[in-house]
């Protein structure tokens, strides 16, 4: 059984989506030898795909 997405715990709010997760996401991909994540548009599209693999059901349509 596939455990994502995932529905958040709350309606509008998911106390654990949070710019900390993004941030340490990204320094993540920086140890694995990615490029540092530093402009704010790629903190936002980071934010988005994230977001997209957690809670959407839409995700897949990448692949």
């Amino acid at each position: 059984m596939d455990k994502y997405p995932v529905d958040p715990k709350e309606d509008d709010r998911e106390p654990r989506f949070t710019f900390s997760l993004i941030h340490d996401v990204a320094d993540v991909l920086a140890r694995k030898g990615y490029p540092k994540v530093e402009s704010s548009q790629d903190f936002v599209r980071l934010q988005q795909a994230l977001y997209e693999f957690l809670y959407s059901t839409e995700f897949c349509h990448y692949f």
